[in-house]
């Protein structure tokens, strides 16, 4: 009599761990078009650019996923990224049904002390990680993107004055005076490491020199754990801000997009320890480009204004002209064009008086050019016709702008991932035309670019070019042999990063 109801007991327990099918999954991979091998290629194509190379999925596994079995890491955040680069959205773990690792809030916090000797802290832990782990920013199960009010509200305390930090004091010398422990020099020196690092990642994408940027960024918190003379200390934070907003722009360039948050909140904590606003709404700038990026164009938003408020009175004319640029962004992606075209206006407008600015700039804003300044403002009037569903008004403004931007990268060797963007950026305007066969021709050309870089970014904008050629032309001849050349330029098999 007890074996029976020991049995009954048992039957019961089985029953009620059963698993039962993960819906929000379900909906997610059914509206993805993907089947299930399709899903697990693409799961082991990112372990291993990860570096998780033990993991092998098969359909029977995505099968498995989808009865109700919670995957381990690094499982979840990978099919996070996945469905979010394939919606354009953020798609968390938990809005796929499966259970967040737990994360240590000094590692995936964006909530983080404005305090120096904390923020030196946070980078030099951070980039060891990355470093030591060497597995292309893969940082475990640590890490998640944050969006909305747990993004936006703790980066405003950017602009809220803090008591000093506590100060390490140089040693004396025989004089009595205090001695730096870096020279003007070695000062100069570091400084122009940031810059050649800015040139490589303009010129070859962020897959090619991203680890050492962050080595050398690494370097520069241990010199920062040494007394310096407060002079130094300032230039040193302000290396480490522009440093660490490059691991965080190269992090994004090549897909990494939790890791790249992360390296952009690490560097507006330097700036404001540096007293440098323009460099901080720059970072924020970076930040609100990402959003975009992944479909949170209200965040994008907010971030541009928190720049703008910021910056309003010590920022140059090029600078703000960037603000506005990226203002524009941000209202084409939530469907606004009064602002947008306000915002590209102003950017215009501003742009110009950059001529008459008479003071140097710091060379993180060399790169918004004329060309730049084109580019951007084509892709809202681009983004406004796709919001405006593929309305050709908007294409039709679009395309002259973006015929520059791409005449002007043409000529200029050192920008050759923007050279690619604005060719990609031009092949969809002419599809939104209907004008498939000049789309072509553009993506043929934005794929002979790409093949001189290492940019996931520019790969992942073209082959979602190709795919809604296939979708709207796939029958002319020129869209046919534009996918044949996707397979040579882009197989599915190489490695991004």
């Amino acid at each position: 009599m007890g074996g029976n109801g020991g049995s009954g007991t048992n039957a019961r327990d089985a029953a009620s761990t059963e698993k039962r099918p993960n819906e929000l999954l379900g909906s997610w991979f059914v509206r993805s078009g993907w089947s299930k091998g399709e899903l697990a290629r693409q799961v082991n194509r990112r372990a291993r650019q990860l570096g998780a190379n033990h993991i092998s999925t098969d359909t029977s596994r995505v099968r498995r996923w989808l009865d109700g079995e919670n995957p381990r890491e690094p499982i979840p955040r990978i099919l996070s990224e996945l469905f979010s680069e394939r919606f354009g959205c953020v798609v968390a773990v938990e809005d796929l049904g499966l259970r967040a690792a737990h994360r240590a809030p000094s590692v995936s916090g964006i909530d983080l002390p404005w305090t120096g000797p904390q923020t030196v802290a946070m980078i030099g832990e951070f980039s060891r990680s990355d470093l030591m782990l060497a597995r292309r920013g893969f940082l475990g199960n640590s890490l998640a993107l944050s969006a909305g009010p747990s993004l936006i509200e703790p980066l405003q305390r950017w602009l809220v004055p803090g008591p000093a930090g506590p100060r390490d004091e140089p040693e004396p010398t025989a004089s009595g005076r205090a001695r730096a422990r870096l020279s003007t020099p070695e000062l100069e020196l570091l400084e122009t490491t940031a810059v050649m690092f800015r040139r490589w990642d303009a010129q070859c994408g962020g897959g090619l020199r991203r680890k050492a940027v962050v080595g050398q960024l690494h370097e520069v918190t241990d010199l920062l754990q040494e007394p310096q003379a407060d002079d130094a200390r300032r230039k040193l934070f302000k290396v480490a801000a522009e440093l660490a907003e490059l691991a965080g722009w190269m992090s994004y360039d090549v897909g990494l997009q939790p890791t790249a948050q992360k390296y952009f909140v690490l560097a507006l904590h330097a700036a404001k320890e540096a007293g440098d606003r323009p460099l901080g709404s720059y970072i924020l700038s970076s930040m609100s480009r990402q959003m975009i990026h992944l479909g949170r164009p209200d965040d994008a938003l907010e971030l541009i204004h928190l720049a703008q408020y910021g910056s309003r009175d010590c920022a140059s004319p090029r600078t703000q002209s960037m603000l506005y640029a990226m203002e524009a962004r941000a209202y084409a992606n939530m469907g606004n064009p009064g602002r947008c075209k306000r915002a590209v206006r102003m950017a215009e407008d501003t742009f110009a008086d950059a001529e008459e600015w008479g003071e140097p700039e710091p060379d993180w804003i060399r790169f918004f050019s004329e060309a730049e300044l084109h580019g951007e403002n084509s892709h809202s009037y681009r983004d406004l016709a796709y919001v405006a569903g593929r309305s050709p008004t908007y294409a039709s403004l679009a395309e002259p702008v973006m015929r520059k931007a791409v005449d002007l990268f043409a000529g200029d060797p050192e920008y050759q991932r923007s050279y690619a963007l604005n060719l990609i950026g031009l092949a969809t305007v002419h599809l939104l035309q209907r004008q498939p066969e000049q789309s072509a021709r553009r993506a043929l050309d934005a794929m002979e670019v790409a093949g001189k870089v290492r940019s996931e970014r520019v790969n992942t904008r073209i082959r979602k070019t190709v795919d809604t050629a296939v979708r709207d032309f796939g029958d002319l001849a020129e869209v046919i042999d534009l996918t044949d050349q996707l397979g040579v330029y882009l197989p599915e098999n190489a490695e991004a990063v």
